[in-house]
């Protein structure tokens, strides 16, 4: 059971954390963070080489460690599928963030829906996993009947304590996709 609660919060952080690179209108460092950077011949994220900052609302802020990785940076973020142009200057790349077109918001939650019904799907597999597990361990007389029910109840608790979760983080950053 702790194998489940745990493999279902690295679900949870995964989600989190992918969900977090959705553009919303307002500027994030999640945003651009994890962009591959072909940095010396190898691909590098962004975080590594780079402090990035949010002034303003609409603004980011890129500064290199090495002024040499600003074509780099500034090569990837316009090949990236963010969207915007960034603007380099002596010592920093500027990205100005703008409002989201209904479009755009429609398709960002379209993406976010797809997001959210992946990790649901890897739920469903933890569970019937843990499931099997279980019927197994009551095949092989390790547990009893009514172990085997409890246990049966317990993941689906689990189950369905990780899906509100889930639920809920896309409720939540489809509401901030979807507010003007």
């Amino acid at each position: 059971m702790s194998d489940l609660k745990q493999q279902l919060q690295k679900i949870t952080e995964h989600l989190k954390r992918e969900i977090a690179s959705l553009r919303t209108g307002r500027a994030t460092p999640a945003l651009v963070e994890d962009l591959e950077i072909d940095y010396y011949g190898s691909k590098t994220p962004l975080k590594a080489i780079a402090s990035i900052s949010s002034p303003d609302p609409k603004q980011l802020v890129i500064q290199p460690w090495d002024k040499n990785a600003i074509q780099p940076i500034e090569k990837a973020i316009q090949t990236s599928s963010l969207g915007v142009n960034p603007i380099a200057e002596k010592d920093a790349i500027r990205i100005a963030i703008p409002a989201l077109t209904e479009e755009r918001r429609k398709e960002l939650a379209k993406l976010l829906g797809r997001s959210v019904e992946d990790a649901r799907i890897q739920v469903r597999k933890h569970r019937e996993d843990a499931l099997r597990e279980v019927d197994r361990n009551a095949k092989d007389k390790v547990i009893s009947e009514d172990q085997k029910f409890r246990g049966k109840n317990e993941v689906q608790k689990i189950v369905n304590e990780a899906n509100e979760k889930i639920d809920e983080m896309g409720k939540t950053k489809e509401r901030e996709i979807m507010t003007v």
